[in-house]
């Protein structure tokens, strides 16, 4: 395996609580990775000042997920600290609902330690987190009005936010289509995925192929080939794997599954990114 450019640390708190940065650089080293990004939650909408008097009071029933400040920015320094011990180590972030906050947003990526950032969208602005939603609770209508402003709030994002690539494109389908099992048409998104993926190219930007679908009910990649192959054919070339782990068990995991992905859907080239910057590496 080559990269894995989304994983989580014990900064994030959906992650298992002994996944430190220092145990997944040693086990990304032990697998012979030749790169790993940190990339710990900070959700922009939800910059909560202290993770004792915040984040421990939190509740899930609320329905939120976040990434607090101190923790965000404990990441980015402890990853930094041992990037001199362990050479593949990366400094990321995922910057989550970067339009709902942009003030934040920009303030986390003007930060000159990190090497890479995802830009994801976790909850339409005043939702839950797609992965509270009781689907079954809602009719047809409703969950397409979800699907419609996810993706208005993605192009948004896409046209002027700062970030690298863009995170697990199709990220509700994780739940919709697999949790729910709910038979989703795609085929009405069609054009704006297509405006996306233009936006993004133009920018320079790229997108992730977010392996955690392999390891979940369903099924695939975010996003899967078809979009893989219709972002080739719009010309573009930055791509990253990522397991999108939150435990150490889970580094690479369907990374090699990605590759291959990525060879039948054209692909010659994934990326990694050093400070801000992509970098090619072959396909082998």
């Amino acid at each position: 395996m080559l990269t894995d450019m989304h994983t989580h640390s014990n900064f994030s708190p959906d992650a298992q609580r002994d996944t430190s940065i220092d145990r997944m650089a040693a086990r990304a080293e032990e697998m012979g990775l030749e790169y790993i990004a940190v990339t710990d939650h900070c959700d922009c909408n939800y910059w909560l000042p202290s993770y004792e008097t915040d984040y421990l009071d939190y509740q899930q029933g609320d329905g939120m997920m976040f990434g607090s400040r101190d923790y965000a920015l404990g990441s980015i320094e402890r990853t930094s600290e041992l990037k001199e011990k362990y050479p593949h180590l990366l400094c990321g972030i995922e910057l989550g609902q970067l339009m709902q906050a942009p003030d934040i947003a920009a303030r986390v990526a003007s930060d000159d330690r990190l090497d890479f950032i995802i830009g994801s969208l976790h909850m339409n602005r005043g939702k839950q987190d797609f992965y509270w939603i009781k689907y079954n609770e809602l009719d047809s209508c409703e969950v397409y009005r979800l699907l419609d402003n996810y993706f208005t709030e993605e192009l948004e994002t896409c046209k002027a936010a700062d970030f690298d690539v863009l995170g697990h494109l199709t990220y509700p389908l994780r739940y919709m289509a697999g949790d729910y099992s709910l038979n989703i048409d795609m085929s009405r998104y069609q054009d704006v995925i297509r405006e996306i993926f233009c936006t993004l190219i133009k920018r320079g930007k790229g997108i992730e192929v977010n392996t955690s679908g392999y390891r979940q009910k369903y099924g695939k990649p975010f996003p899967d080939l078809e979009y893989l192959k219709l972002y080739r054919s719009l010309g573009g070339e930055i791509i990253t794997l990522g397991s999108d782990s939150h435990r150490i068990s889970d580094i690479g995991a369907g990374i090699s599954e990605g590759e291959d992905l990525l060879r039948s859907a054209g692909f010659r080239y994934i990326s990694v990114f050093k400070k801000r910057s992509p970098e090619f590496i072959a396909l082998k």
